[in-house]
């Protein structure tokens, strides 16, 4: 059979599942089945849901966990967290507690400034073009009033626009540099709306400066976009107490743990093979909260990634410090983040987890984000310098081991009594579960 199609987005959501079953699925009622049951009852909810992308079929859910006990610049807050893999909700609210009988997370807002640009070809006189600028730059900016209008009644606006001459790096390019101030939204709407007006007024305008001969006056814009990377919307979290107040349970010998974890981040800081897996784990946190409170987690990676490679090689994201007697542990991260405009004020949960989080500014969910990553950082450090990463993650994975062979109740109930004392891996439990079933 025929697999492509034209005109897919014009057919209707019953449609759309009739063509997919028909040419990929052989057992067709279980797969249509499997789609209608993740469908919502709710017929208005369901709809929002199938207007928040083209194409939908069905919705594709992920649990919503809550980190309770951080404590963040003296205030409460439980964390909603939406990611599939085990142990990290777990292991941030272990971390959340450690630190809650240590005085808790600060937290602190470096800067905000967010970056767009405008991206052209000009082959002329560089000169002639940085005298252009001068000239139209007050006009770059009153062109966009309509749109910077509501903006600026909130305390946000176009903060400054630049002209950046790249042409070393690559044949007569240059770069409208915009920063902008988007309070507690994120912006990017609204960036992009004003790097097209800038685009349209410089192109127009440029056709009628006289200094320039008719080449230039013809400069070619190639695009106008947001950027991702945000090196000055920062934001900084931190844990510090004594050594010896490390001492806990787990942390016998808290001069030896102190030791063991700034050496564990120092590699880090070194290695980018073990740089990669180390921050990894922080966007474990970061990514879950940023999910559940419907913000992209893909603009914060990519953002978070080119940071930790800003300096010429791959490093850590945090930082830890042994001096005088005091455990220091911190991070400095760029996070572009909304509480108004896109999902945050139609998807139900996303309305749920901001309120949770006591209706944050854009500022406070930046300090929530940034302690959620620190507080996982530590849980897997604290781990892997101490019992080792697996004995905690692979409890956790232990539930969605029993899930693939269908466990019942009774055997789960069984089985996690079991591996309560035993070292638990895919391997040893399917034998486990061979054993109780005979």
């Amino acid at each position: 059979m025929q697999k492509t199609i034209s005109g897919f987005s014009k057919l209707s959501k019953s449609q759309k599942i009739e063509w997919l079953l028909d040419t990929y699925f052989t057992e067709k009622d279980n797969a249509k089945a499997l789609v209608e049951c993740y469908w919502n009852t709710n017929e208005k909810l369901q709809k929002l849901h199938d207007e928040f992308i083209e194409n939908t079929i069905t919705n594709y859910y992920l649990p919503l966990g809550i980190a309770p006990n951080f404590l963040i610049n003296e205030t409460f807050y439980a964390i909603p967290m939406a990611i599939e893999e085990s142990s990290v909700v777990a292991a941030a609210s272990k971390a959340a507690k450690f630190w809650l009988e240590r005085g808790g997370f600060k937290a602190q807002v470096i800067s905000t400034e967010k970056i767009g640009q405008v991206h052209f070809i000009y082959n002329g006189d560089s000169k002639k073009l940085e005298a252009f600028f001068a000239h139209i730059k007050p006009k770059l900016i009153s062109d966009t009033a309509a749109i910077t209008k509501s903006m600026e009644r909130r305390g946000g606006g176009i903060l400054d626009i630049e002209l950046r001459n790249k042409a070393e790096d690559l044949p007569n390019y240059y770069q409208l540099h915009a920063t902008f101030e988007t309070m507690d939204a994120m912006g990017a709407n609204f960036i992009n709306t004003c790097l097209e007006q800038f685009a349209s007024t410089f192109k127009s305008e440029a056709l009628l400066f006289d200094a320039f001969n008719e080449q230039e006056k013809h400069l070619s814009i190639v695009m106008s976009i947001l950027s991702n990377y945000v090196p000055e919307c920062v934001v900084r979290a931190e844990v510090s107490c004594k050594v010896e107040d490390l001492k806990s349970k787990d942390i016998p010998n808290p001069e030896e743990f102190a030791l063991k974890f700034k050496q564990a981040v120092d590699i880090a800081k070194i290695e980018p093979y073990r740089a990669v897996t180390h921050n990894k784990g922080i966007m474990n946190g970061i990514d879950a909260v940023v999910l559940a409170t419907g913000n992209d987690f893909r603009a914060v990676e990519a953002g978070v990634h080119a940071y930790a490679a800003k300096d010429g090689s791959y490093t850590s994201l945090t930082h830890c410090s042994v001096n005088d007697g005091i455990f220091k542990f911190w991070i400095e991260i760029p996070l572009a983040l909304g509480t108004v405009g896109g999902l945050t004020s139609i998807h139900p949960l996303v309305k749920f987890a901001l309120e949770l989080l006591q209706k944050p500014t854009a500022k406070d969910l930046m300090k929530i984000v940034a302690v959620a990553g620190l507080a996982q950082n530590f849980g897997a450090v604290k781990s892997l310098t101490t019992t080792g990463i697996q004995e905690g993650h692979m409890k956790m994975h232990l539930m969605n081991i029993l899930n693939q062979f269908e466990a019942t109740d009774l055997e789960k109930s069984q089985l996690i009594e079991h591996f309560k004392t035993n070292v638990v891996s895919h391997s040893l439990v399917e034998e486990a579960i061979k054993n109780l079933r005979k």
